[in-house]
């Protein structure tokens, strides 16, 4: 079994016979392992066989906090590797799902996103869906949190989406990308390899959104606009998902000033006759129209809205009225 780091991607084999080796001083009151070899800061437990090894980081897993570091050591003690507890015994404990990551077994899944004034093709929405496993998109990212493999999904999704578009989207078309911002620790860096997608891939790098998505608060708005500001430097474009719900806020369309803002499916719906919802859309409007911003709305569903949110000044929409997510992109939108 190999594993990979989770900052990297570089991947290291699992020793199917080695040792796990403790910080003494942290671990020692919950160690509940045998102890093959102490000295004055490390305690070593042997293990014969992965079987073995899960069953021991299960003790460790319950016994202590799970966010510490163990090293995994081979046969003959001559290499290690450190990695988090948890994320090696999630990995172990889910070879099924760590597979998927680590091979980018992903394709994409394009839904069409419209011009609300004439209905004609603005661009496509990547989502990512797995080739190999019957597994929803949020149960694979909530085990790649659990396991450490956040950044190297979202890096591997990434080139899935940028590949669909090479194969799949017409020049001048858009098409856009998630990505977890959680996962970038320093934008000029971490970048680079999505920088190196588009040139290998001959993508226009106008023809890039990358759509935030964060289900955690965000603390940094100055790392996140760090991010953008990267993004922009390149040819790129940015936009800022779900305005409305959870931590996009209006607040933060003003301080980030994305170059399109996407509101929230909860404000869609009905908003042909929700006063609440309309008021709140024309808020968005105002601000985004200030900032020189587009704005999307997404999870259209009925003609009702489709025709409110035009003449509300919306610039695009995107939802199951227009098109669902397909794998072969409807290339003209026929309601």
């Amino acid at each position: 079994m190999a594993v990979d780091c989770q900052f990297c991607g570089t991947s290291v084999l699992l020793p199917d016979t080695g040792a796990v080796v403790v910080n003494k001083q942290r671990e020692q009151s919950a160690f509940q392992l045998p102890v093959h070899y102490e000295d004055q800061d490390r305690i070593i437990h042997n293990y014969h066989s992965q079987s073995q090894l899960l069953e021991s980081l299960h003790i460790i897993f319950q016994k202590s906090n799970p966010n510490e570091w163990i090293h995994i050591l081979n046969k003959d003690h001559s290499q290690s590797f450190p990695i988090n507890v948890q994320h090696l015994y999630e990995r172990m404990k889910h070879p099924e799902l760590a597979s998927v990551i680590y091979k980018g077994a992903f394709k994409s899944h394009l839904q069409p996103i419209v011009y609300l004034e004439d209905y004609n093709i603005f661009g496509y929405e990547s989502l990512l869906r797995t080739t190999t496993a019957n597994v929803s998109p949020g149960d694979l990212f909530s085990f790649a949190h659990n396991a450490g493999l956040h950044s190297m999904l979202d890096q591997k999704a990434r080139r899935a989406a940028v590949q669909a578009k090479s194969e799949q989207i017409d020049q001048g078309q858009k098409i856009f990308i998630n990505f977890l911002p959680s996962t970038i620790y320093v934008p000029e860096f971490c970048l680079k390899h999505t920088f190196q997608m588009v040139k290998e891939f001959d993508i226009d790098p106008k023809d890039i959104i990358f759509e935030v998505v964060e289900t955690e608060k965000i603390t940094d708005v100055n790392h996140l606009k760090s991010i953008f500001d990267t993004y922009k430097a390149s040819g790129m474009k940015v936009a800022l998902d779900d305005v409305g719900a959870g931590f996009s806020t209006l607040e933060m369309l003003t301080l980030l000033q994305p170059d399109y803002v996407k509101i929230d499916r909860s404000y869609i719906q009905d908003c042909h006759q929700n006063l609440e919802h309309q008021n709140f859309l024309k808020e968005v409007i105002n601000r985004a129209t200030h900032f020189g911003i587009y704005v999307l709305a997404e999870g259209i569903e009925t003609k009702e809205e489709a025709d409110w949110l035009r003449s509300a000044g919306i610039h695009f929409g995107q939802g199951y009225y227009f098109g669902k997510p397909s794998t072969n992109p409807q290339k003209k939108i026929t309601l």
